[in-house]
């Protein structure tokens, strides 16, 4: 349980820190790092649809903890 609760506060600072570096409407910290320089084709420049796998798999990640956290809580009794 010690496991999958430092997992959970690890997964949730970096949730964080993915949701603060994605661009905004007038950009965002993405910029920074080349996430502004964006291809003719897909509309979004590779940097950015990175910064969305990361964050979705970070998401599930901290999803699943939450949950496996919740059902070791309500069978512990």
């Amino acid at each position: 349980m010690t496991l999958l609760t430092v997992l959970l506060v690890t997964a949730s600072l970096l949730l964080i820190l993915l949701v603060l570096l994605h661009k905004g409407r007038g950009g965002g910290l993405s910029d920074m790092f080349g996430g502004g320089m964006s291809s003719s084709l897909g509309g979004s420049s590779i940097a950015e649809r990175n910064l969305d796998r990361f964050t979705v798999g970070i998401g599930v990640i901290w999803f699943a903890c939450v949950i496996a956290l919740g059902l070791l809580l309500a069978y512990q009794n």
